[in-house]
């Protein structure tokens, strides 16, 4: 019989949360410490400051110079990286069980001791500032950040992560170094541990190296909520590119409400995905009523749902690429009348069976490795404040009825709940001004 794979959730007296998970089938292990900040913390005047500090951890501190920080990790057989999102700040290090020290004393540094050379993060907005460049020249980056500033008026989700460019050229160093010290507490942060290792030999290391460390003030919660939409929002957009996109986004809960399973199944059922823990790979969804709507008539080149797990209210968003030759408005017609067959041709119990069969495949995909598991575990600590979240997702799944599913399209995918944007490449403004002037085209 295999030894079970416990879980234990520990919280020091400094407020750190540990959490350690031991698995034996491979000697590894893998380390994250996870930040309770992310964009959502930010105001005007300092968007993208999550993401800036995050590279700065990368520069190092006296004791793990930057420059000799990769050589020392690669040295030992280990990989790290870390990703800035909406709701967190994540740092990991996977390395063989019997070096993973390493990870934690680095760690645990870096959680102090990050200098933050003036020189350095001047280095850094360049490098911030041709990294938003580069997206700027992506359709689909730049109508996200356009409909995610419409969809969200008051809330901090508005912004997109890297942040935007005006306060990239006038953040300071003293911006960051105060969101740093302000953030990078241990009642701020989440040690999950997962691989080959004893749990009580691992608890006492991380005491005796986080353990010191004076706790911070509570995080400052988010208290601008979003107020509810009043009627569809619209939004039109050229720019670089070579194809026209759309995206349908509807205002749907957080990971933590009762109704985030059954909107990722109805996703998995209508559009073919499920994006259930964010670091899996989705599959093909060519079978989905989306694809055969959009793509197998050849008005779209590729159209996919996606949700994603957050803390607060976010989006559902729905995307499609025109086919060459199809207008956006053709594909918006076509989108609009799938949607609709919905209401008198609710989802199956077999496309619900299929739907299920694989967000349960994708969901464990995505645990499958150490780093994976890790993953899953402080995403649910971050977003929902507790790890049996991720033990509980695959019962969760099986609990969702047609019911539910036709509840969740009847609550949330509504005219009034949605934004809908148009991104069209300049040079087909251009060819269109040499035309006579048009009216926008209604559509069917």
């Amino acid at each position: 019989m295999p030894i079970p794979h416990t879980v234990t959730k520990t919280i020091l007296d400094n407020g750190l949360t540990v959490v350690l998970k031991e698995m034996h089938h491979a000697p590894v292990a893998s380390f994250m410490i996870w930040y309770r900040v992310g964009s959502r913390n930010e105001i005007p005047g300092i968007t993208g400051v999550s993401h800036w500090v995050e590279h700065m951890l990368f520069k190092g501190t006296p004791t793990f110079p930057g420059i000799e920080l990769d050589r020392m990790i690669s040295r030992e057989g280990g990989h790290w990286n870390a990703f800035t999102w909406l709701d967190f700040t994540a740092y990991y290090e996977t390395m063989p069980s019997n070096r993973i020290d390493l990870a934690l004393r680095l760690e645990a540094d870096r959680m102090v001791n990050v200098i933050m050379d003036e020189t350095e993060v001047e280095s850094e907005r360049t490098v911030i500032l041709s990294e938003r460049g580069m997206y700027e020249n992506d359709p689909r980056f730049r109508l996200s950040e356009e409909l995610t500033a419409v969809a969200f008026r008051v809330h901090p989700y508005h912004h997109e992560v890297i942040g935007d460019e005006a306060d990239l050229y006038t953040m300071t160093r003293a911006d960051l170094y105060h969101h740093y010290r302000r953030y990078y507490t241990p009642n701020n942060a989440i040690a999950i541990l997962v691989g080959d290792f004893a749990t009580e030999t691992m608890l006492t290391r991380i005491q005796e190296l986080f353990g010191d460390i004076p706790a911070g003030s509570a995080a400052t919660a988010v208290s601008r909520q979003e107020p509810a939409q009043r009627g569809e929002r619209r939004i039109f957009l050229n720019g670089p590119g070579d194809a026209p996109y759309l995206t349908f986004a509807y205002k749907v809960p957080g990971a933590a409400h009762p109704d985030y399973f059954a909107l990722s199944l109805l996703n998995a059922a209508f559009a073919g995905g499920s994006s259930l823990g964010m670091f899996g790979g989705g599959g093909s969804n060519k079978s989905s009523r989306l694809y055969k709507a959009l793509v197998d008539t050849e008005v779209a080149a590729a159209a996919f749902g996606s949700i994603e797990p957050t803390i607060d209210p976010f989006l559902y968003t729905i995307q499609a690429v025109a086919r060459h030759g199809r207008s956006l408005a053709q594909v918006e017609a076509a989108l609009e009348a799938e949607l609709a067959r919905l209401t008198v041709e609710p989802i199956t119990q077999a496309e619900l069976s299929k739907a299920l069969k694989r967000a349960k495949a994708e969901f464990v995909l995505a645990g499958e490795s150490i780093t994976g598991q890790a993953q899953l575990l402080g995403l649910s600590e971050a977003v929902i404040g507790d790890y049996r979240w991720f033990e509980t997702v695959l019962d969760q799944l099986n609990a969702v009825t047609l019911a539910d599913i036709e509840r969740v399209r009847h609550t949330y995918l509504q005219k009034q709940n949605r934004i809908v944007g148009w991104y069209e490449p300049a040079e087909e403004l251009d060819d269109e001004l040499d035309d006579e002037p048009k009216e926008e085209p209604e559509l069917a």
